[in-house]
Parts: structure tokens; sequence; C-alpha cells
């Protein structure tokens, strides 16, 4: 039997999702909590092999209480049940220590597959949360790329993604056209480009320059 407490501060989410996991036949709620610092104490005397915490709560709030409660006895394993899907609290949740992160709109299978996942000592995160950490991923790594970019390679990016022609640019810039393209190629290796145009679709992106006349 798969031991679980419930941690909300909302009376209704609680009983409705005792309920859904209380008439599954391998799992059991032991204790509920409406505070992270409530939650603390009573996993110290229930011992749940499972917590589903909500994140974002009054008092200490569901991500102090992960880390302290991972602090305190790592074998448990914590669930994120919250409406607060969009970045940066699924990533930030997952580094203080659960061992998941679904959305309070998962179906009452999903809870229950994800914590037969997190029970077996997988990690389970529901697929449109996954989708949104790993485009935020793509989109740190974007800004850390063009924050290695040099100034005159930033002038050679601005210039190539408002239209200038490699002549136009060297002469502006009183280089060479041969140096240009040397430019050029290095911000794409740099950025892990193809071409202009996705240059110009980062550079966009980014609000490096805009769209507007």
């Amino acid at each position: 039997m798969i031991k679980v407490l419930l941690v909300d501060d909302h009376d209704l989410v609680r009983h409705g999702i005792k309920t859904i996991l209380n008439n599954t036949h391998d799992i059991k709620v032991i204790g509920e909590a409406t505070s992270g610092e409530k939650a603390i104490q009573i996993t110290k005397e229930l011992n749940p092999d499972i917590i589903l915490m909500d994140v974002k709560m009054s008092g200490m709030g569901g991500l102090e209480a992960i880390k302290r409660i991972i602090r305190q006895n790592s074998k448990i394993k914590i669930i994120a049940v919250s409406s607060l899907d969009n970045e940066p609290y699924p990533s930030r949740t997952l580094q203080a220590g659960a061992n998941g992160y679904i959305s309070k709109n998962a179906t009452a299978d999903e809870m229950i597959k994800a914590i037969h996942a997190v029970n077996m000592g997988k990690k389970y995160i529901s697929a449109d949360i996954a989708q949104k950490i790993a485009l935020n991923k793509l989109e740190e790594k974007d800004r850390k790329s063009i924050d290695d970019i040099s100034e005159r390679e930033m002038q050679v990016l601005i210039m190539i993604t408002t239209g200038k022609k490699v002549s136009e640019i060297a002469e502006t810039l009183h280089l060479s056209p041969k140096t240009v393209n040397s430019y050029r190629y290095r911000l794409f290796e740099k950025l892990n480009l193809n071409s202009d145009v996705e240059l110009t679709h980062l550079a966009i992106k980014h609000k490096i320059i805009s769209t507007k006349d």
C-alpha cells in the first residue's frame, strides 16, 4: 500500500483528491496538511511514502517545505500538484527536490499514474509542463549564446538581419567582404544556426531588431 500525505490549503481540493486516491486499491491517504509548516510536522509523525504538495500556499509555501522535508528525510518522494504550470515554477520545484510535477487540471488517471511512477523511483512530469520546461531551456540556451557574441559580431548580426548585403556591411564597417563572411559564419556556429533566415528569426525573437518600420 502506498501511503500518501496531501498538502493543500483548499479543503475542496484535498477532499476531491482524497476521494480519488482512497478508491484506488493500492493507495491510501494517511494524512492531510494545510500549509508547508504543518506538512513538515506531519511528515515526521506519519512518514508517508509520497507527498502530494501544492506549490503556492500561505505561510512558508510548498517550495520551501519541499526543501526542508527532503533535507530531513531524503527517502520521501514528493509530487507537486499545482495550478502554476508556467516556468520557472516547475523547474524550481524539481530543483528543490520534488520527484514529479503535475497540474491541478490533471485527470484522476494521470495523478494515479504519477504516484505509481514516482513510488517506483521514476520522475513524472505532465506532458504539457515538460514541454514548457524544454522550451524554456532552449530559450535560456539562446540567451546565453547571444550573450557570448562580441560587439563586432553583434554589429554584423544586426546589419545582416536588417537586409544589408555583405558588400554594404564591409564598406560600412571598413572590413573586407571575406572578414564579414567570417563573422557571419562564426555567428552561425555560436548560435547553432544554418542561414540568414534563422538568424533573422532569432534576432526578432529576442528583440534585437524590430519588425516594425
